[in-house]
């Protein structure tokens, strides 16, 4: 199949989808318009990254190395090796660890990298959660895989069940995606469940790609890691690829900095593609991850606002709209009925712009989409705009 087939079997991504169903719709004139659409945080990065990046100003006229420099990837390691509790050692900076242009060139790419023409004699699949972050799809779209969803719904406490996957399809799989905490659930993976979906790895053997880009954005207790669970079953990080990121961590977006963490074999095979197509990231900015990995006073700091937020939501949603308190991530996960009708009525009436969750979704063989019935929104703005926007929600909805 060409580029451009597999392009068109994709097909619209949900913000283009969302901008096609909202573009003849003006809301209301004596109303702000409030956007919950986008999970970009909009709090500010810690004041002092700016003069990291401006005290290296003399080296932006360097090309940087792929794998990221050595001060990163030794940033990056220690700040894993403290947050999962892994032995001393078990993760080495230059085997097991390589920097990216944030985890969604690392997500693309590493698929890319591991799905092969055929599996088995077959056509390969890709497993996804089902709904999903759009890279996923994409990834899985472009490298010519069968897609097959995996619902994470309410009975299966909003994680894809792996086990459902019959075992004629994971005889297939060359690769399947995890998001922990998840988009745009919120739900978080036991330990239990990471140690059962590595087994399940490695018995097909198969790349499990853990995104955690949301594992500093938690309620209560710091979600588990696929690291941990690999040091914890004692056997490596054979066949698993971890993705952290400094987007929301450390409001960083905007650097495009993360690290991909796991398989040695994977790393060297991932650092070799990224050096034909991937995007090097610049040497102040990689100065600039050094002291943010260093650092937890600013994300301790984050985390309080997120959790100021979610109090305002359980106070003004508690009880409907199917609302629960979700455990990590900044995302709300409502029930409406009909998701493209109560976007469309939020932002006519409202001028709440939300994401549909049937555009996060795909149906299944029996027509099935888990998206659907449900609205994202993003509460990454402050106490007061995500009060208004919630309001404008109840009163609407």
């Amino acid at each position: 199949m060409q580029t451009n087939e597999r392009l068109e079997r994709l097909g619209d991504n949900p913000f283009t989808r969302l901008n096609t169903l909202l573009k003849d719709v003006v809301p209301r004139s004596n109303i702000e318009p409030l956007m919950l659409s986008v999970g970009e945080p909009q709090h500010a990065p810690p004041a002092w990254v700016a003069d990291v990046i401006a005290a290296n100003a003399g080296l932006w006229n360097r090309y940087p190395p792929v794998q990221g420099t050595e001060e990163f990837r030794a940033a990056a390691c220690a700040w894993a090796t403290r947050r999962y509790q892994l032995p001393a050692g078990a993760l080495d900076p230059d085997r097991h660890l390589l920097a990216l242009s944030g985890t969604k060139e690392g997500l693309y790419l590493a698929t890319q990298m591991a799905v092969p023409e055929s599996r088995n004699g077959q056509r390969p699949v890709v497993l996804l959660p089902n709904p999903f972050y759009l890279a996923y799809r994409g990834a899985a779209g472009m490298a010519g895989a069968e897609i097959v969803p995996v619902a994470a719904t309410r009975a299966s406490g909003f994680l894809p069940d792996f086990e459902t996957v019959p075992p004629e399809i994971l005889e297939r799989t060359a690769f399947a995606f995890l998001c922990t905490p998840a988009n745009p659930q919120g739900a978080i993976a036991s330990l239990d469940y990471l140690k059962s979906a590595i087994r399940m790895a490695r018995r097909y053997d198969f790349v499990l790609a853990i995104d955690e880009c949301y594992s500093e954005i938690y309620d209560q207790a710091p979600p588990p890691g696929g690291l941990e669970a690999a040091a914890a079953l004692g056997e490596g990080f054979g066949n698993i690829l971890v993705f952290h990121s400094l987007s929301k961590r450390s409001n960083g977006a905007g650097l495009r900095l993360g690290f991909v963490a796991g398989d040695e074999v994977l790393i060297r095979r991932l650092q070799t593609l990224r050096s034909y197509g991937g995007s090097q990231v610049p040497l102040p900015l990689q100065a600039a991850a050094v002291a943010l990995w260093q650092d937890e006073a600013h994300v301790e700091a984050n985390r309080a606002l997120y959790r100021a937020k979610f109090d305002v939501a359980e106070r003004i949603l508690g009880g409907r709209y199917g609302f629960y308190r979700p455990q990590g991530g900044f995302f709300l996960w409502l029930e409406v009925g009909d998701s493209e009708q109560a976007a469309l009525r939020l932002w006519r009436d409202g001028g709440v712009r939300t994401v549909p969750g049937s555009y996060l979704g795909i149906a299944d063989a029996a027509g099935r989409n888990p998206g659907d019935g449900y609205l994202r929104l993003a509460l990454v703005h402050d106490n007061t705009i995500v009060a208004e926007a919630l309001d404008r929600f109840a009163r609407i909805v």
